[in-house]
């Protein structure tokens, strides 16, 4: 590649990059798996199981166990049992593998480099396999969202569905364009165009799930979210 190409190729992907950088998600995808609440606010105490067999308690970290944290410097670094649930440690993976393997393709329809066929094609692979695990083998169930709460986490569903479909659809487009079609232009350009509605999808279920955590109050130190046991 020329000094003059390499120059450009850094410059749009370094633009596009930071225009279609991701918000933070925390909530899922897929399968309708929130419960409605009896009331319309959440209960933070731990409530009496219905069924002996599947123990619903309601999660939220103590200030003795937060305060334990912040006065110990040892225990800084949180382990992963520390966690509420393990989504927001998934979930940022998709967000962005699928969204610099957009703008990559996308400028990669000038350039037709099959290093970059590939290192796109790769990281669709890890960004839907994440995104898929994120949506349907990590997803926090939730209950006592307000009314609000719960339009806001429908739409967050319904996008975080958009991304796995839609990285699915441009997993086969890449390895189409690569293994079949041998990195003919029009083939980047088809897969290109998925992926970035597939970063389209992906940034829009990051809105609506920064907006369930910061605004919503969904997810910090476990509140609204299930443990099943």
């Amino acid at each position: 590649m020329r000094p003059f190409n390499t120059f450009l190729f850094l410059l749009c992907f370094l633009f596009i990059s930071v225009a279609l950088s991701p918000r933070t998600v925390i909530a899922h995808g897929g399968e309708k798996h929130k419960e409605k609440a009896k009331t319309p606010q959440a209960d933070s105490s731990r409530q009496e199981p219905e069924d002996s067999r599947d123990t619903v308690v309601l999660k939220d970290v103590t200030p003795a166990e937060h305060a334990g944290h912040v006065a110990n410097p040892g225990e800084v670094h949180a382990s992963l049992a520390d966690f509420p649930h393990i989504h927001p440690l998934i979930v940022h993976f998709p967000i962005m593998l699928l969204m610099i393997a957009a703008a990559m393709q996308f400028v990669n329809i000038l350039f037709r480099k099959k290093e970059l066929n590939w290192a796109v094609t790769i990281m669709v692979l890890v960004g839907f396999v994440t995104a898929y695990a994120s949506s349907y083998w990590s997803h926090p169930h939730t209950s006592g969202l307000s009314a609000h709460a719960e339009l806001v986490l429908e739409q967050h569903d319904k996008y975080a569905d958009y991304t796995v479909y839609l990285a699915g659809i441009g997993l086969v487009a890449q390895l189409l364009s690569v293994l079949v079609f041998k990195g003919k232009r029009w083939s980047i350009a088809v897969a290109a165009v998925i992926l970035i509605g597939a970063g389209y999808a992906v940034s829009m279920a990051g809105h609506y799930g920064a907006q369930l955590v910061h605004i919503e109050g969904v997810g910090p130190q476990g509140k609204f979210l299930e443990q099943h046991h």
